[in-house]
């Protein structure tokens, strides 16, 4: 039993970055906890009082093992076919009332999927400088040698990491999965590994089993975004003729094509040299922007290049097109 302390102990301080507190509520009373009990009988005989002690019974609190899987990720994680390193973060917490060391196993040969992603060497990292993502930062599970130890209540971020096929077609998916287990053990509910648990108390199988099971999954979503530009000139003189003092009214028409989203997109366009940018004509979809950085998603630059841009954010096909327009005069 000693042994087993003292490895929590140790992995415990090793993944202490890595481990945080959470809001799901672990099983009742903490394991180890003892609960006391000793009754008192009060009477009276003649003039006297006298209060009878029973002894004292003692029952030490089990250890629950239960675990918990949930992913954090999206539901559809677009990805392109043959890009690499491709992360799905997920979340193990430990639902017992103990603290417990944890398994970690993923799978990416699953049914029901159009592609199997292919593990990355190393397919699970930690995530260690809790950005959300896979980074430099991160350290890579290995299991038996740094299992996570976790607290009732505490969890840790794992990302489970594959490579995508190439030549998958558009809108094809594939599944990965990320399980956990109790390293005391697992099986059906009330399974007791006696005197297993925490200081030495039995070790009692929970309603997870001692183990749960959470799945990701990859979409592979092309986009294509195109800009299309057209001019008409309007001169003073009532004509079409650019000639100085004309003005020259732009129209660029943004699409996008396939199944993903093109995230955070920006539209940007110098004014052409030997013209001058018209104030207020700046529109997106017929609906007039501001010259300034302000609220809306438009403004004017004047330096160190003078140009229009306008924030588009994400664009998917469904969007349909954005249509950007405004107008400069010949010098």
């Amino acid at each position: 039993m000693s042994s087993r302390l003292s490895s929590i102990a140790l992995g415990a301080f090793a993944f202490a970055l890595v481990l945080a507190s959470n809001n799901a509520e672990a099983v009742g009373v903490a394991a180890g906890t003892s609960i006391d009990n000793t009754a008192e009988v009060t009477y009276t005989v003649g003039t006297t009082s006298t209060t009878a002690t029973s002894n004292t019974v003692s029952v030490t609190v089990a250890e629950i093992l239960d675990v918990v899987v949930t992913r954090q990720s999206p539901a559809n994680i677009s990805v392109t076919a043959g890009t690499t390193q491709q992360e799905i973060v997920f979340r193990v917490t430990n639902t017992g009332n103990g603290p417990e060391t944890f398994r970690l196993v993923m799978n990416s040969v699953l049914g029901g999927d159009d592609f199997d992603p292919l593990p990355a060497t190393p397919s699970i990292y930690f995530d260690t400088d809790a950005s959300g993502d896979l980074s430099p930062g991160d350290t890579p599970y290995s299991v038996g040698a740094n299992d996570p130890v976790l607290n009732a209540d505490a969890f840790v971020t794992v990302l489970v990491v594959n490579d995508i096929p190439a030549a998958l077609a558009d809108g094809t998916f594939g599944i990965s999965q990320l399980t956990a287990d109790a390293r005391t053990g697992t099986g059906t509910p009330g399974t007791t590994y006696a005197g297993q648990g925490f200081n030495g108390t039995d070790a009692v199988v929970g309603t997870t089993n001692a183990l749960s099971v959470a799945n990701g999954q990859y979409l592979v979503a092309s986009l294509a975004v195109t800009a299309t530009k057209s001019q008409s000139v309007v001169d003073q003189f009532g004509g079409a003729r650019p000639v100085p003092g004309a003005r020259i009214n732009y129209t660029i028409i943004i699409s996008a094509t396939g199944t993903g989203t093109a995230t955070s997109s920006l539209f940007t366009d110098n004014i052409p040299a030997n013209t001058t940018y018209v104030p207020g004509t700046l529109r997106l979809n017929s609906a007039v922007l501001s010259d300034l950085a302000d609220a809306d998603a438009g403004d004017f630059v004047a330096a160190p290049a003078a140009l229009v841009r306008v924030q588009l954010g994400n664009i998917t096909q469904a969007s349909g097109s954005q249509t950007i327009q405004f107008a400069v005069t010949i010098n």
